[in-house]
């Protein structure tokens, strides 16, 4: 390869121009949310569980610190996949840590204390009411209801040893003083880390913002510490606006030390911030140390196939079009790149994601919009010998389609020209 500028000089990046330092703080962590939250989206299957012990694998792998494994007080079926995946962390010495999640309700908490028992571990238990306005008129409670049962839930699992976050739920459209009011009273009582819910995606950037920024002066008013090593902000986003993934890495930016997240954003109505999707842009932003990004994709079809999920076609790391190009201009800019002997300039000329980095590769394809050196590739990649007469006959097939063509169409027509 000749002398050419520095990776740095081909690429200049306006994203870190002003920027004031780390986005993540140390001490962040990440709540994998695809086995509770995730799965309750109406159209997903409930995984079996040894798909859920294969998920917990590679949530492992890619460096989740934390994952909400279910609600065992909601059914048998829950309760046994909770046991079994606990017992699998401990069997298989995972890093990954398990939360579980319920009502602020007494009945709820006590299967959690019952598994923690039986596997000798402790189970993060996430406990959960409404606290909006609009959650209080539907169910017809007060502020002192809320409290009195956020109370009595966290007093048992604390006194069971249980590391206990506060969730309130509809968080974003809830009054500061009701949430003043709660927080403080879920501290006294033992919680050491709070839950800051967009139930429904109703949050801006400006919203994630003052909500942090609210959370933390009530945590720091008690004379504590906010974050990590102090009394944990979680931020858990919907994605009912489109901005799930966005909030979620500014809610790092504004001080949440936990970041909740999905496989492939699946979840309540349109779903959670994708997890993979948060670790991706954080690996590009130069924030990521540790993780093994290559077993994104792995996570992310596994989670599919375990839920009946259909990956869209154009879903950015993973769906089938991540990486592909047919456009005969885009296509000979990567040749010319590959021809340099420049794999990082290939993998970046048309492409803001390098698919290497996360276990994917560049892909040429052949389509109306090719050109020769489209077919050519294609051809060279599969050692067939491009002569003129087979590239003119590919691509005059292409250019009378109106779409890209098949790999097993391009084979045919290798065929019919005598090549084997």
């Amino acid at each position: 390869m000749v002398d050419r500028p520095s990776d740095e000089a081909l690429v200049y990046d306006w994203n870190g121009v002003n920027r004031r330092g780390r986005l993540i703080q140390p001490g962040v962590t990440f709540f994998d949310e695809t086995l509770r939250d995730g799965i309750q989206n109406p159209s997903v299957t409930d995984p079996k569980q040894s798909d859920k012990l294969e998920l917990i694998h590679l949530m492992d792998q890619i460096g989740i610190h934390v994952a909400d494994i279910g609600l065992p007080g909601s059914s048998k079926r829950n309760y046994d996949d909770v046991l079994a995946i606990c017992e699998e962390i401990g069997r298989s010495k995972l890093k990954i840590r398990p939360a579980v999640a319920g009502r602020t309700v007494v009945t709820d908490i006590t299967p959690m204390i019952d598994i923690a028992q039986k596997v000798g571990m402790p189970l993060e238990v996430y406990t959960f009411i409404g606290s909006s306005p609009i959650r209080q008129l539907a169910e017809a409670w007060d502020l002192q209801a809320i409290a009195k049962k956020s109370a009595e839930a966290i007093d048992v699992a604390v006194k069971a040893g249980l590391p206990t976050c506060y969730v309130t739920e509809d968080t974003t459209r809830s009054r500061p003083e009701v949430l003043a009011t709660l927080f403080k009273s879920a501290i006294d009582h033992g919680a050491t880390r709070l839950c800051l819910s967009d139930t429904v995606g109703h949050a801006t950037p400006d919203g994630v913002r003052n909500l942090i920024e609210f959370t933390k002066s009530v945590i720091v008013s008690m004379g504590l510490k906010a974050g990590a090593g102090g009394i944990g902000i979680d931020w858990h986003g919907h994605n009912d606006r489109g901005l799930a993934l966005e909030n979620a890495i500014w809610a790092l930016e504004f001080g949440a030390d936990r970041v909740h997240g999905t496989a492939l954003g699946i979840g309540e109505r349109v779903g959670n911030a994708q997890m993979e999707l948060i670790l991706l842009n954080l690996k590009l932003l130069g924030e990521l140390e540790g993780q093994d990004t290559t077993k994104l994709v792995q996570y992310c079809e596994t989670a599919a196939r375990a839920t009946h999920w259909q990956i869209p076609i154009n879903y950015p790391l993973v769906g089938r079009d991540a990486f592909r190009t047919s456009t005969g201009v885009h296509a000979a800019a990567i040749i010319k790149a590959e021809q340099k002997g420049d794999a990082w300039l290939a993998d970046r000329i048309y492409s803001g994601v390098p698919a290497g980095l996360f276990g994917r590769h560049q892909e040429i394809c052949i389509g109306f919009m090719s050109g020769v050196s489209n077919v050519t590739y294609w051809l060279k990649k599969r050692g067939i010998e491009p002569s003129k007469a087979l590239v003119d006959g590919i691509l005059a097939h292409a250019k009378s389609c109106d779409r890209i063509l098949e790999d097993e169409e391009v084979m045919v027509l290798v065929r019919e020209q005598g090549v084997s």
